[in-house]
């Protein structure tokens, strides 16, 4: 992404602060040494500075705004105080990008913890009560033999999941 933005853009890695930043720091300096226009925040999922970003691309990983576990030591988090936080982060006619696993209708956090997957129409209707629109949608990644009763990280599905791609625009 540092080298799509070019030497006057800036992309912005960011890492929850709820998971263990240290790991992904020491991934994230030998990227800094190749694409110097790349910087890592971590800071709260709702902490984002109001009108900083032109895009942002969640990419396999908004299921985990629903994912919590002891085990892990993963707090709760509420995706509407979380998507709340990044329409206000986000410019007026930005652009985010969400590609995801696609996963059953039910609960969604059972849904996540199980088989971290989401139903596409719940990440929609979260994005629409944000105030985002859905500006776009492809199916580019579809995989229509995936079987969503498994996990993606099982070693049937894993890498070739059916993923869904949106694109939500903030109104101008």
């Amino acid at each position: 992404m540092g080298r799509a933005v070019g030497p006057t853009g800036s992309v912005t890695a960011y890492s929850p602060a709820r998971y263990n930043p240290e790991p992904i720091k020491a991934a994230f300096a030998a990227l800094v040494t190749r694409a110097p226009n790349v910087h890592l925040v971590t800071s709260p999922m709702e902490a984002f500075a109001p009108d900083s970003y032109d895009l942002t691309m969640i990419h396999l990983n908004y299921h985990d705004f629903y994912f919590e576990s002891v085990k892990f030591n993963i707090p709760h988090t509420d995706p509407d105080v979380v998507l709340k936080a990044l329409f206000r982060a986000t410019k007026r006619g930005g652009i985010v990008a969400v590609v995801d696993h696609v996963g059953p209708a039910g609960d969604t956090r059972a849904l996540v913890d199980k088989l971290h997957r989401i139903d596409p129409a719940t990440v929609q209707a979260d994005f629409l009560r944000a105030g985002f629109v859905l500006d776009g949608s492809s199916n580019i990644l579809r995989m229509p033999a995936d079987d969503h009763s498994k996990n993606v990280f099982d070693p049937a599905v894993r890498g070739k999941t059916d993923r869904f791609v949106f694109r939500f625009k903030k109104p101008r």
